[in-house]
């Protein structure tokens, strides 16, 4: 069996291949470059988290977390989140189950660091990340941040595991082996299609 993915700390050894990952040529309009996330990651260190996504010694993807911030930006801090601000996969390793890695490698750090609940944006229509997205749970808010769709998981003990059917490369697995209190293990909740 081969091991699951993992995440890596940005180092001056990975420096140089993590600023080359390239999403898919359709999706360039869709994401920033790490190299943008990075330099974002450098200017608000308190709240960033960026993390190369590997398999095995192969990088597959990158992903960047915001930890604890004014999510209106009003200075009050009466609306703090945590979530995903950025998720690259690498062109041809869609489909594999990394983005479902990524979402829940996230979860996990927000609920160590005592989150509750998941943002994440995304652009609306079939080409961004929305079945990603509305099949790991995410509900859409109804909030929009600059041209994104706001969508929201709630991390309760109750949580349905997203990622106990999944293998690595995207296959479906006969049994959960995610030990996560409150599995219910259910398929995917019905998904909806909508722009914001």
């Amino acid at each position: 069996m081969a091991a699951p993915p993992r995440l890596e700390k940005i180092t001056p050894g990975n420096f140089e291949t993590a600023i080359a990952l390239k999403v898919h040529p359709d999706e360039d309009h869709l994401v920033a470059p790490v190299v943008t996330s990075l330099a974002e990651a450098y200017v608000h260190p308190d709240v960033a988290w960026p993390r190369l996504i590997l398999d095995g010694d192969r990088i597959v993807g990158f992903l960047m977390a915001f930890l604890g911030i004014d999510f209106t930006g009003d200075g009050t801090g009466t609306d703090t989140r945590s979530g995903l601000w950025r998720l690259n996969i690498a062109a041809g390793q869609q489909g594999r189950g990394y983005g479902r890695f990524a979402v829940r490698a996230v979860a996990a750090e927000i609920r160590h660091r005592g989150g509750t609940r998941l943002t994440a944006c995304r652009h609306p229509g079939e080409e961004g990340p929305e079945d990603l997205y509305l099949g790991l749970g995410f509900r859409l808010t109804g909030e929009t941040s600059g041209d994104q769709c706001v969508g929201e998981l709630e991390l309760t003990s109750a949580l349905t595991c997203w990622t106990n059917h999944m293998q690595p490369g995207g296959k479906r697995s006969v049994r959960c082996r995610c030990a996560m209190p409150g599995c219910v293990r259910r398929p995917c909740p019905r998904r909806t299609r909508s722009n914001c």
